[in-house]
């Protein structure tokens, strides 16, 4: 046998080493499966949702409200939240969300506490005024949106319910908030409303009946009510010197407004059943949409091909897809659902992601980390709805 010199024996060696290195790194065919996770265009800290698949059945997530998706948000540790959508936690139930400029912050009104703050991930919130609320019947701070001037003039528009009335407001930086519109009727239910902007830059609002069923037409209850910044009524509305646009609300949850075609949608929760208007001057028409298992309709989100609502007692997000003329066929999508769990405030932000608000100290099943805001890549458009 030949002796190979021990510097040729240590050359072969180290050859057979890397070309084992190489064959491991290499790809070949019909290999069997690999213990790997495709990667989703988008995900991380602004990507999208971390489940929006439905799992078997329809249903996403077991009854105990855990996501049946690999790439669920993470346990919470007290209000340290590792999910890289939520943007803010440990907060009082979430009545309403406006998204600053910057698009990295938002400000948020609490139902029930009347407080605004100021939360942007990784910062504690800031308290930025409190706004004198009474909750009762539904009511407190439902309604933020920013002025359509915010650039120029850095003002922001409340909806709250007051003890006398419920009320659109204005906030001023360092100043205490000032009545813009006052006398909206409050009852024993129904005080809820929202609040939002139309492509005339003047104001939405949308104002629950106080608990009766069918009020007046000019009275400001039950109505979606246009005004301007001052609280004037809109030049434009059906009836000179009055705000009202629209009749025919009980509680609204959401108005929201398609930039892309003026398209304003308004959810509802009517006697029977939820539903969503899309808004025209006068009474309101047959409803665009009807959930009959009444999932507890909340805020809303438009744009092109898509309109979104969040879902409070369903605990997720139903995604409808108008045709050009506002119709909807098929089904909704069910979104998120139990994921993060009862949702109520919903607004696009200035670079097109979806801010959400949950409600989940209010009959929920709340987290460590509840309530929180979470920031989300909205679903797409692309066309009407399909069975």
């Amino acid at each position: 046998m030949r002796h190979r010199p021990p510097r040729l024996r240590l050359a072969l060696v180290a050859l057979i080493g890397l070309l084992a290195l190489l064959a491991g790194c290499a790809t070949f065919p019909d290999q069997g499966p690999r213990d790997w996770q495709e990667k989703t265009e988008g995900q991380g800290e602004l990507g999208g949702p971390p489940s929006v698949q439905e799992a078997p059945g329809g249903e996403q997530g077991d009854e105990n409200g855990d996501s049946a998706d690999p790439g669920a948000p993470q346990t919470p540790a007290g209000c340290d939240d590792p999910d890289p959508q939520v943007v803010a936690t440990c907060l009082d139930p979430v009545g309403a969300l406006a998204v600053l400029p910057n698009g990295v912050s938002a400000l948020v009104g609490e139902r029930a506490t009347g407080r605004v703050l100021r939360v942007e991930r990784g910062k504690d919130p800031v308290l930025i005024t409190t706004v004198p609320v009474d909750a009762a019947g539904g009511g407190g701070l439902t309604g933020l949106v920013l002025s359509p001037t915010y650039q120029e003039d850095q003002l922001v528009y409340a909806y709250a319910t007051t003890p006398e009335d419920n009320r659109v407001l204005r906030l001023a930086p360092n100043e205490p908030p000032k009545p813009v519109l006052t006398g909206i009727p409050k009852g024993p239910s129904g005080n809820g409303g929202a609040l939002g902007t139309d492509a005339g830059n003047t104001l939405l609002v949308a104002t629950g009946n106080a608990g009766d069923p069918a009020p007046a037409p000019a009275a400001l209850n039950g109505k979606v009510l246009r005004i301007d910044t001052l609280g004037r009524p809109a030049a434009a509305n059906p009836n000179p010197g009055s705000p009202v646009l629209s009749t025919g609300l009980s509680q609204p949850g959401g108005i929201c407004t398609d930039s892309s075609n003026e398209s304003v949608w308004v959810t509802d929760r009517a006697a029977s059943r939820d539903v969503l208007y899309r808004v025209a001057p006068g009474p309101l028409g047959p409803a665009a949409w009807t959930w009959p298992d009444r999932p507890g309709v909340a805020g809303c989100m438009a744009q092109p091909g898509v309109v979104a609502v969040a879902l409070t007692g369903g605990a997720a997000l139903s995604v409808l897809r108008p045709a050009d003329d506002g119709s909807f066929s098929g089904a909704p999508e069910t979104l998120l659902a139990n994921v993060y769990g009862r949702l109520a405030a919903a607004t696009l932000g200035t670079d097109g992601l979806l801010w959400l608000g949950t409600v989940n100290k209010s009959g929920g099943r709340p987290v460590a980390s509840d309530d929180r805001v979470i920031r989300i890549q909205p679903p797409s458009g692309g066309g009407a709805s399909r069975a």
